[in-house]
């Protein structure tokens, strides 16, 4: 089980309605506690060979699948495959670009079709897992629902996330704290939902030290020629 779906039941969160924006394989879904439980989930994923395997996979469970990339509009957009790291190619920045020297190769990219977040948000979301590559802010900025809990990606190695400040904006705006971070994503609570521990504030700190320093050391050994 994902470290979001442990923390949830840990402090006895609520939730009837869970949503993952970036599914990838099913087994590592980040929301696959909870479907599990048979909690309804809407589950997104760009690649439709993925999706067509997510609906396959989780049959029997009372989930919804949109075989759809998320985006700033609604029509086409061109997806460039890079395993679990797939993209958008119009996004400012994503992790395998800025980690792993990828480059977009007119081979490995396919049209997709793309969709504003409100057209699929019934506002009934309490719990959104959103990972896609730099794309995120997309999804908080047509977001119908104001979960619970919310996880996006915002960092890791040499990737900062493009839109981290709207991100944070649009949090404070909304009445969200961050709770907790691990490698790669940040986890918010709305206010009022939890109360982070004095454990986790400390845990919190640490983990924003060790983020900052991956940064740095990566920085450092990249203009030094070594990934």
């Amino acid at each position: 089980m994902s470290t979001l779906y442990q923390r949830v039941v840990e402090k006895g969160i609520t939730v009837s309605h869970v949503c993952e924006v970036g599914v990838f394989e099913p087994e590592t879904s980040n929301v696959l506690g909870f479907i599990n439980h048979d909690i309804r989930a809407t589950l997104v994923e760009a690649d439709p060979d993925i999706a067509r395997r997510v609906e396959q996979y989780f049959s029997g469970h009372p989930i919804t699948v949109h075989a759809v990339a998320i985006w700033d509009y609604s029509g086409r957009q061109k997806l460039a495959r890079a395993s679990a790291s797939s993209f958008i190619v119009d996004v400012k920045s994503s992790p395998t670009l800025a980690n792993d020297n990828y480059r977009i190769d007119e081979a490995n990219t396919f049209d997709v079709d793309c969709l504003v977040f409100s057209a699929i948000d019934d506002g009934t979301i309490d719990l959104i897992s959103i990972d896609i590559e730099g794309g995120e802010w997309y999804v908080l900025k047509y977001m119908v629902s104001r979960p619970h809990v919310i996880s996006i990606e915002t960092h890791g190695k040499n990737y900062v996330n493009p839109f981290m400040a709207e991100i944070a904006d649009w949090m404070q705006q909304n009445g969200y704290q961050i709770w907790y971070k691990d490698h790669t994503d940040s986890v918010y609570s709305r206010q009022g939902v939890t109360t982070p521990t004095l454990m986790e504030r400390t845990a919190l700190l640490f983990n924003e030290f060790n983020i900052v320093f991956r940064r740095r050391k990566g920085r450092v050994l990249k203009s030094l020629g070594v990934r």
